[in-house]
């Protein structure tokens, strides 16, 4: 789900400010009332109607080092993904499971051996 931006926020807040009840603000900028209701509940608790962080961890593998695992790939196209966790490890500093690095080459429409 894509968030909404704070610019979005801050003019549907301001709209119900200026007189506009919750049904007709969310009829007019394409959200539920209850959307509504939580963004108002937001800038009473926190004073902002910034975002929150999206839950979870980062992810070991960011997308600024997705070239680089691409051209190990490239280099190394009969490897296994036990051999490219440990050259990750070697070149990167960053261990990574066999199950990490086959997710990640799957969303790229790779696949590899298994065993050797």
């Amino acid at each position: 789900m894509k968030l909404a931006s704070t610019d979005l926020r801050e003019r549907l807040v301001a709209a119900c400010d200026a007189g506009l009840h919750h049904a007709e603000a969310a009829k007019w900028f394409g959200v539920s009332e209850r959307t509504v209701t939580r963004w108002h509940r937001l800038r009473r608790e926190t004073g902002s109607l910034a975002p929150k962080p999206k839950p979870g961890r980062t992810a070991k593998i960011t997308p600024a080092e997705y070239p680089a695992l691409q051209a190990q790939v490239a280099a190394h196209a009969d490897a296994t993904l036990a051999q490219h966790c440990v050259w990750w490890q070697e070149a990167h500093g960053v261990q990574v499971s066999r199950a990490t690095m086959s997710r990640l080459l799957a969303k790229w429409g790779l696949t590899l051996k298994k065993r050797p």
